[in-house]
């Protein structure tokens, strides 16, 4: 079946001056523009494109990749407006639309803006909204801890995270405590200012990590991955920063922890594990001015 808003794979029937066609099932064939097709692609053969509605409200097929397809959250920038919304940039010659009814203000040419693309369910066009809350879940509990719970607070099964695993994430927006994030392409998490040693934007993807999920099914992120692994890591890359320059680092446990953030990305605490780990191998001297390789 055609899935319009992503990626399909379908086999080239017919090569035609502006183009080929694509076998489209029960929608029929489907076009690729010319501007698409390489002289490699021969009748037989099967592409992947991605299928859309062009300017003509005609179903398409292109190699190009959106930033985000039907079920995906992204941070485009808005392109165009008009009377009827606003036209955001998402990687495709047509524009994405996004209705006044959809923005939670009115968006304005050149800013961007975090947004969930979807099929409209009247017109069957694509569209954003950036009413993204709709369209985040909680994590639901696991089946060990739903059989642990009364009937009626029972939740069905779902993915499973735990303290310091690793998820996808997207930079939603500032708060007071610190930044609102996507997870995974499903849920919401919270980075807190305590937990923030880089400069963050809305629209950033990075790999964070699980610290605690709450009741109420939002989780809390952290930026460093926890445990002795995460200490053995970093103090690699401290051994390399150091063989890099002349043995040196001017920066000890007792230095700020906002240049340690500055320079390395890490907390305070990380650092100072890391430095702990190479002098008990012997690798380095602790002075007031720093550290130095032996």
């Amino acid at each position: 079946m055609l899935k319009l808003g992503d990626y399909n794979t379908l086999r080239i029937v017919k090569r035609v001056d502006f183009g080929l066609y694509l076998d489209g099932g029960d929608e029929g064939e489907i076009l690729m523009p010319k501007r698409y097709c390489t002289p490699q692609m021969q009748i037989g053969d099967e592409v992947e494109v991605f299928i859309y509605l062009d300017q003509d409200e005609r179903v398409v097929g292109t190699t190009e990749k959106p930033f985000a397809k039907v079920g995906e959250f992204a941070c485009l920038e808005v392109a165009w407006t008009n009377q009827y919304g606003a036209f955001l940039k998402w990687g495709l010659m047509k524009d994405l639309f996004c209705p006044f009814r959809e923005q939670k203000q009115r968006m304005v040419q050149g800013h961007r803006y975090i947004v969930y693309v979807k099929e409209d369910e009247e017109s069957h066009r694509l569209m954003a909204t950036a009413k993204v809350e709709k369209y985040l879940s909680p994590l639901m509990l696991s089946k060990d801890e739903a059989d642990n719970e009364s009937p009626e607070q029972q939740k069905p099964a779902q993915e499973r995270l735990v303290h310091g695993d690793a998820v996808d994430c997207l930079i939603w927006q500032k708060t007071d405590l610190g930044f609102k994030a996507i997870i995974n392409n499903k849920y919401q998490g919270q980075l807190y200012d305590n937990q923030i040693f880089r400069q963050l934007f809305t629209g950033d993807r990075l790999t964070a990590y699980v610290d605690h999920i709450r009741q109420d099914g939002k989780i809390d992120l952290m930026l460093q991955p926890t445990g002795r692994k995460h200490t053995l890591d970093f103090a690699e890359v401290l051994l390399r920063y150091l063989h890099e320059n002349d043995g040196f680092c001017d920066l000890g446990d007792k230095s700020p922890a906002e240049l340690i953030a500055d320079r390395f990305k890490v907390s305070k605490k990380a650092y100072k594990k890391a430095i702990g780990d190479l002098y008990r191998r012997r690798l380095i001297t602790i002075s007031d001015e720093g550290i130095r390789l032996t």
